[in-house]
């Protein structure tokens, strides 16, 4: 029988072959799962536009947890916007946005009739607490307290009080200047019926704005100006404004976070809320995955801004009423 001899040169290339073909079989395999893979995440990516507008005051919270969530969620727009309370409720109740910022509660007959005429259900959900700070230019050096009648006297609808004379006669001789939020804002309400005893009620020359900056800008730069927003613009602002402590008749305090929570600076310690359409939370998955995001988050961003942040409590009671 005749010996058959092997070629070695021959079963090396057979094998390198079959090396080759078992990589690429391999490789073909390991792209198909991986473009799977990235199928399946891109096809599972949370996606959505929620519409959030409303007030100034709530507006640098809804800013926080919009960027933070988008961090986890970039696919997902977030718009925020900037109309004041009333304004966004206006919107709110139209069914134009899904949720709404505010600092007062939606009490007004007209904005909840709007709403159940548009067949529009939502849930109030608290936040924490702000305190309203009254503010003058850095140049001011003659103003370090208020009294709520004051307050009165300066802002009351029949007020002709244009001079800082007129208020307290050891004040000089120099002209004053009001800036303040428009007639759609949480903050002008809040005010109002604070100092005024009835909200909407205020003399109506003054510069009036939505945009908080806008009133920093004015006031900071006007040495006769008085003018008053939320305790957070004043914590971002602090060089360019004065705080004024307010006395309510149990002496001079300012806001801070200690004196605001505790009630201790009285009348304008105030609540913020956010509202969130109940049908939007239900049928839009990045609604509910950004609220959800809010009540997990919004205590810690809430602090940072510089409010105080509702305890535990008031957020397990929110979650209740969304359900969780």
């Amino acid at each position: 029988m005749p010996i058959t001899r092997i070629n070695i040169t021959d079963v090396l290339f057979v094998s390198m072959i079959s090396m080759v073909f078992i990589s690429m079989v391999f490789i073909s395999c390991s792209d198909t799962t991986s473009e799977s893979i990235n199928s399946n995440n891109s096809e599972n990516e949370l996606t959505g536009t929620v519409e959030i507008d409303g007030s100034s005051t709530v507006y640098p919270v809804s800013e926080a947890v919009a960027e933070e969530f988008n961090k986890l969620h970039p696919k997902v727009r977030v718009n925020v916007g900037v109309s004041g309370t009333g304004g966004g409720f206006k919107r709110f109740t139209k069914g134009e946005i899904d949720i709404s910022g505010a600092s007062r509660p939606i009490k007004d007959p007209k904005e909840t009739s709007v709403a159940a005429e548009n067949g529009i259900n939502y849930v109030e959900l608290r936040l924490g607490t702000d305190g309203l700070s009254v503010v003058v230019s850095p140049d001011n050096d003659f103003v370090d307290c208020l009294t709520t009648d004051e307050l009165k006297s300066i802002w009351g609808p029949e007020s002709t009080i244009d001079n800082w004379k007129q208020v307290r006669s050891s004040f000089p001789d120099t002209e004053m200047r009001l800036y303040g939020p428009d007639t759609d804002s949480g903050t002008f309400d809040y005010f109002t019926e604070e100092i005024m005893g009835e909200a909407q009620v205020s003399r109506a020359d003054y510069t009036a704005s939505a945009d908080d900056n806008v009133l920093v800008q004015g006031i900071g730069g006007d040495k006769g100006s008085l003018g008053y927003f939320g305790y957070a613009y004043y914590q971002e602002n602090t060089e360019k404004l004065k705080l004024v402590a307010v006395d309510s008749g149990s002496g001079c305090v300012k806001p801070s976070l200690t004196t605001i929570p505790s009630g201790e600076y009285s009348p304008l310690s105030r609540p913020l809320f956010i509202y969130v359409n109940t049908d939007s939370y239900k049928n839009k998955p990045a609604v509910k995955e950004l609220v959800d995001f809010y009540m997990i988050n919004g205590p810690e961003l809430i602090n940072e801004v510089g409010y105080v942040a509702s305890d535990s409590s008031v957020y397990s009671k929110n979650k209740s009423l969304l359900g969780n």
